[in-house]
């Protein structure tokens, strides 16, 4: 690390330097190797080098950390050291510069960018203008192509940015949404007010009908009618609850008693769809601050998610207990689960695995609903044997919040 010309120097006079004057050079080379790899220790970004094969010459503190390897990596191909990264390719244009994306999944999932640079001869070691051109020169007499004598890949976590992106991204949808939201009402609101109205009049002809057979088919086709109304009712109304939720009038309430007055509300359903739910309660959790009726209105979307996952049957393990700082309620069913790929959608607006029978909405209105409360909603599955929802409360009414060690941007939805 030290200036190459120092060390021309030093090699030049190796003979003529008595033993107690290299021994200084030999120890000022030391102090600037050390001094030279403190300060890229310090550095956030991951910096290597390595040999034109790609074999790992040197390596930083921070790209230990990226990449989950030590030093025992040095003189080892960087590709088996980093599986997944396609040396060959990357290096292909030996003289242009790459920048690339990556996800890493291992030690910490994290999204890193890096560049490669190529490092040609003339880079590494001292030489003058001259000998360059001579040096190059030579090369191309020989037939030898100059190729990097070295490369360098510099490294770093862009993993805030692109979660800033897509929730930056997703608060431009609700916003879009919203707009939508009041053109919905309006264009919906009325008109289905008006069919109820006439279908009220139409009861009131059917039943003055004489004909027995006549009213009863009649009666059928205004009871399906009925039925649509309250489904695009439902819809509107959650759909609006979604985007524009009121904020919450948070109270001392008992978190216990809200999880057993939405078990005993949907407690016929359940036991249609022969779903046995069971409950465990932690009696020592304090009163938490609440708005009773937007927390139940989640425990209901929750429950009712969980009891059509299990269309044959199954077992709702609902379980309330005390963590750190929180209390924390739990939905596990014995249903099929949800796949790695649909887990990451299914906030997203009208997504759904129901087909038909669902409207998307629903987790959606559970997470708007829990982050108002200060709260986080956490999602664990295994496909094929079940889902477990976990809802987190804070204990008390939190003055500040810790960010994410190593700053990051404030984020409008905590």
């Amino acid at each position: 690390m030290t200036a190459p010309g120092f060390l021309d120097k030093l090699i030049g006079r190796l003979g003529r330097v008595r033993p107690e004057e290299a021994q200084a050079h030999l120890l000022r080379v030391v102090r600037e190797k050390g001094f030279f790899e403190a300060i890229f220790n310090t550095i956030q970004e991951g910096i290597l080098v390595t040999d034109p094969a790609g074999r790992i010459t040197y390596l930083n503190a921070a790209s230990h950390q990226f990449f989950g390897i030590d030093d025992s990596c040095l003189g080892q191909p960087l590709s088996e050291c980093v599986r997944g990264l396609d040396w060959e390719s990357l290096t292909r244009a030996a003289e242009a510069l790459v920048s690339r994306d990556m996800q890493v999944f291992y030690p910490q999932e994290r999204f890193l960018n890096f560049y490669l640079v190529p490092l040609q001869a003339h880079h590494l070691a001292p030489s003058t203008r001259a000998s360059r051109r001579a040096a190059a020169k030579a090369a191309k007499a020989g037939g030898v192509s100059e190729g990097p004598a070295a490369w360098a890949m510099i490294v770093r976590d862009i993993t805030e940015t692109r979660r800033s992106t897509a929730e930056t991204i997703e608060s431009e949808r609700l916003n879009a949404l919203t707009l939508l939201a009041a053109g919905v009402a309006h264009e919906l609101g009325n008109p289905l007010n008006s069919l109820g109205i006439h279908l009220q009049l139409l009861e009131r002809k059917v039943r003055r009908l004489d004909d027995p057979a006549a009213r009863a088919g009649l009666d059928e086709e205004i009871h399906v009618a009925r039925d649509e109304i309250r489904r695009l009712d439902f819809i509107v109304s959650q759909f609006l609850r979604a985007i524009r939720p009121s904020r919450p009038l948070l109270r001392p309430d008992d978190l216990n008693a809200v999880v057993r007055e939405a078990v005993g509300f949907l407690a016929a359903e359940l036991e249609d769809r022969r779903v046995l739910a069971e409950t465990d309660l932690d009696e020592s959790l304090p009163l938490l601050a609440l708005d009773r009726d937007q927390i139940k209105q989640a425990f209901y979307n929750l429950i009712k998610n969980a009891s059509q996952a299990m269309p044959d049957g199954g077992v709702l393990r609902i379980r309330t207990a005390r963590e750190p700082g929180h209390a924390a309620v739990s939905f596990a069913d014995t249903g099929g689960g949800i796949s790695a790929e649909n887990l990451s959608k299914v906030f997203q607006p009208y997504f759904t695995t129901k087909g038909a029978g669902g409207t998307g909405l629903g987790l959606m209105i559970v997470r708007r609903i829990v982050r108002e409360h200060g709260g986080e909603i956490e999602l664990q599955s295994t496909e094929g044997r079940g889902l477990t929802v976990t809802v987190r409360l804070p204990l008390g009414e939190r003055q500040v919040q810790m960010l994410p060690a190593g700053g990051g941007d404030v984020r409008s939805d905590r």
